[in-house]
């Protein structure tokens, strides 16, 4: 076996005469990581058998194990499919609304944590990009008058803003919410825990996503009355504070939920379980595509919450296991939508593939990548074509809400606008001297437009 392996006449072996071999390995004093990779080319399929000196796979005492834990097939690895837009999911106003969404209910937060329930100008103008505001502070207020209403303060004339009645009801059941569904939003923090390797996910990281699983913005820092004995703050290796999860019960995925309410999943380790598929109209994929995708929905579906370490990264249930995990991942948000970017920093704790995003790619009938905005999301199809499958966020409701108050502020700027404008055309009638002296206005949103 030595001999065979130093002039490399092992590779060109049947099978059967490897396990022969392997056999004899067994009580030979060869270091454990030995690894003996047997190829075999059979109709253009790859196949790789891991043979291990001690802990021989082939003859684990384990017999329960299928035997994907043992021979990984790889059939068709370069998959490229051709992005095509899909107006369906580029419309969803919850999804691109997002972006514009979130610096209003940061600046919404700062007022309401007032004791007077209102602010100077000064109190934010400097807290723009904490704040993620695009451009300067009063002027992003000024856009949103269905959410934000100026007054003149009562010292040196500063603008000060309050919330707009309508604002103030929904923050009523923003709060009502948070309140009523504390379990949920627990659920879904501890479940994004749970699928990293360690159990455990920095503070930053968990901040950095907040917004997409929905936290409120002081659920951290009151962890007495938002979470419960299985979360212990831990300190990690490179001194970052983290939080981790100690839970003894297992953790089942949406699709396995799925599956099993539908009898097509008996709770049995790495089951096949296929995904939903959700082609856009019009798509086409090429026939070996075509059969590779078949194949890939046979293989075993390894759950976020289950360990992994017995896969080869370069397989086809390897990647399995990636989409199930963007999967589950997206489904944990209020969207079912996220920056692709903004996934970026999970990949170490989830242990993805340095080209994860590209997966979303290689999957066009269960992700969507919408160019809208100037940014790249990632939509979870199933979330939006099957109303049962992915379980809704409670706090969907209300910040849809919020985008028909960012609606109706577009309407009143337009109708601000039109007003000006008419007043500028009668004022010209009237005096053309004026006009000519003083032929600007400044608009709601603070901008300069010349009258003509």
């Amino acid at each position: 076996c030595e001999r065979l392996w130093g002039t490399g006449e092992l590779s060109g072996l049947r099978a059967v005469k490897a396990v022969k071999l392997s056999r004899h390995c067994r009580g030979n004093p060869y270091p454990a990581n030995i690894m003996i990779s047997i190829s075999r080319c059979i109709y253009g399929t790859s196949y790789k058998l891991l043979l291990f000196d001690k802990n021989l796979l082939l003859f684990s005492p384990f017999k329960d194990r299928p035997s994907y834990g043992f021979i990984q097939k790889v059939n068709y690895v370069n998959v490229y499919m051709k992005w095509k837009k899909d107006p369906a999911y580029d419309s969803i106003e919850t999804i691109h609304k997002s972006l514009e969404l979130k610096p209003i209910i940061a600046l919404k937060n700062c007022i309401v944590e007032n004791p007077n329930r209102c602010i100077p100008i000064s109190a934010v103008s400097k807290r723009g990009r904490e704040l993620d505001v695009p451009v300067k502070v009063a002027r992003f207020m000024r856009q949103y008058p269905a959410v934000f209403e100026e007054f003149v303060g009562p010292q040196y004339n500063l603008p000060w803003f309050k919330l707009t009645q309508k604002a103030i009801e929904i923050d009523k059941e923003e709060n009502a919410v948070y309140e009523d569904f504390r379990s949920d939003l627990r659920l879904r923090l501890k479940k994004l825990i749970l699928m990293t390797t360690e159990k455990r996910l920095p503070l930053r990281i968990i901040q950095g996503v907040q917004w997409y699983l929905g936290l409120p913005d002081e659920f951290l820092k009151n962890p007495e009355s938002n979470l419960d004995e299985s979360f212990k703050f831990v300190e990690m290796e490179d001194g970052d504070k983290a939080l981790s999860v100690d839970c003894g019960e297992r953790m089942l995925s949406s699709l396995q939920k799925n599956a099993m309410n539908r009898g097509g999943y008996g709770g049995e380790w790495m089951e096949p379980i296929p995904f939903p598929l959700f082609p856009s109209k019009g798509s086409r994929l090429k026939r070996k595509i075509s059969d590779w995708l078949d194949e890939f929905q046979k293989l075993p579906y390894v759950s976020p919450y289950e360990d992994f370490s017995h896969l080869h990264p370069d397989t086809d249930i390897a990647e399995k296991r990636v989409v199930g995990v963007l999967h589950e991942l997206l489904g944990l948000f209020v969207e079912q939508a996220a920056q692709r970017k903004r996934l970026l920093c999970l990949k170490k704790y989830l242990q993805l593939p340095q080209k994860f995003h590209k997966v979303f790619e290689r999957h066009p009938h269960m992700f969507y990548l919408s160019l809208k905005n100037n940014t790249c999301t990632a939509i979870l199809k199933e979330a939006y074509r099957d109303d049962s499958a992915i379980e809704k966020h409670p706090l969907s409701v209300v910040r849809k809400k919020y985008i028909e108050l960012i609606k109706e502020s577009e309407t009143i700027l337009k109708q601000r606008r039109s007003n000006n404008y008419s007043a500028c055309r009668q004022n010209a009638d009237s005096d053309p001297d004026l006009v000519s002296n003083s032929d600007y206005i400044v608009d709601v949103s603070g901008d300069m437009h010349k009258c003509s």
